[in-house]
């Protein structure tokens, strides 16, 4: 059903891939939707937010941004904007953290086009938006509470959490460095940290320790 009450909703695209922003306004075009701007960084989107758009759908990989400090900014300056995630990154491990950053609803970009237009209806409402599998998943995390050791994936930044994931998915120092546009050093760093957080003594046992984590989500 086309959004066909009333003004024309306004959207905001957030991704780094023209053409992904020109396919997801391809198809918001066809439902009565308004692409009012759309950007490839956290700049250009904070920028474009002068559009006054109704919903922001956002990318968690912005070239050498993270969506998820973006949502989080969004979220603080602008209380009443609804946001939607549209992500190549598995629900399973990013969902919970980008609702926790202020985003209403999550969804994976191999999801069908009824199914973006399903999660666009939802946060506009008001209402979180999460596949039937997440929600069941954090229904039941939240009926049992979980203690939070020291040395949980809790405890890491949002790049730390970036970082680890990728060297579970078997990606090197310098290819995660490429991927998230920093540098080798800055990399090594990261998984100083993540070590020193998890208490795990060498690069071996951390490679390890991230690959058994993405296997237990």
């Amino acid at each position: 059903m086309p959004f066909s009450h009333g003004p024309a909703t306004r959207v905001l695209i957030v991704d780094d891939h023209p053409i992904i922003r020109e396919g997801l306004t391809h198809l918001l075009v066809q439902e009565d939707l308004h692409v009012c701007c759309a950007a490839a960084t956290t700049e250009e989107a904070l920028t474009a937010m002068a559009c006054q758009p109704d919903i922001a759908i956002v990318d968690l990989s912005l070239q050498s941004d993270s969506g998820l400090d973006l949502i989080r900014t969004l979220r603080q300056r602008h209380p009443n904007l609804a946001i939607l995630v549209l992500s190549m990154h598995d629900e399973t491990l990013f969902a919970e953290r980008a609702l926790r950053a202020g985003a209403n609803g999550y969804l994976m970009k191999l999801e069908a086009a009824e199914d973006v237009m399903s999660a666009i209806r939802e946060v506009l409402a008001g209402n979180i938006y999460l596949s039937a599998a997440m929600h069941a998943r954090l229904a039941r995390a939240l009926a049992v509470p979980r203690k939070t050791p020291a040395g949980s994936v809790a405890c890491l930044s949002e790049r730390e959490f970036e970082v680890l994931h990728l060297i579970g998915l078997g990606f090197s120092t310098r290819e995660i460095a490429m991927k998230l546009n920093r540098s080798v050093k800055t990399i090594e760093a990261h998984q100083a940290n993540i070590k020193e957080k998890l208490d795990i003594s060498s690069g071996k046992e951390l490679i390890r320790f991230a690959i058994q984590w993405l296997e237990s989500e």
